[in-house]
């Protein structure tokens, strides 16, 4: 996804291109926070840069633009003082936050839902196997209960494959 640089500021065009260059992502310009808007309404970015002269000088613009951010990474930085390298090394410091942020969400994420799917499951393989213990329960029905038991089990050992692979010792 490309990263949207919003600045007024003279020359932008060149600071996007060594932008460009030096992040390895496609960045495009916007001149002003109508040119912003249009931009965020046609396609998704993975930053968004907004000049701090233009947020200090339109600070309502500004808070319109963050809420038609979507998903990308809101970012105020000074063009006047920063030049390329520092804006660079900016942008680039956020992408990686942001990754690291959605990898941890991720997998906590994961975790959450394998623990969910364990409990499940262990539900499964105690009330199925009190259930087997009941004599009075008919052959098929039995039957079905070891099957539903089975497949329990299969998942179970398949939620934990280090568990598993240590219970085959």
């Amino acid at each position: 996804m490309k990263i949207l640089i919003v600045t007024g500021m003279e020359g932008a065009e060149n600071c996007v291109i060594a932008l460009t260059s030096m992040l390895g992502r496609e960045c495009e310009a916007a001149d002003s926070r109508k040119a912003a808007l249009a931009a965020l309404k046609r396609r998704e970015y993975v930053a968004l840069v907004i000049d701090e002269r233009l947020a200090d000088a339109d600070p309502e613009g500004a808070e319109l633009l963050w809420e038609q951010a979507g998903l990308a990474i809101p970012l105020q930085l000074s063009f006047a003082s920063h030049g390329a390298q520092r804006l660079a090394r900016e942008i680039r410091m956020a992408l990686a936050r942001r990754e690291r942020e959605q990898a941890l969400a991720r997998q906590a994420a994961t975790e959450a839902i394998e623990r969910e799917l364990k409990s499940t499951v262990a539900g499964l393989l105690l009330h199925s196997e009190l259930a087997l213990q009941d004599r009075a329960i008919p052959a098929p029905l039995a039957d079905k209960l070891r099957l539903m038991a089975d497949l329990a089990w299969n998942l179970r050992q398949q939620l934990s494959p280090v568990e598993a692979a240590l219970s085959r010792i």
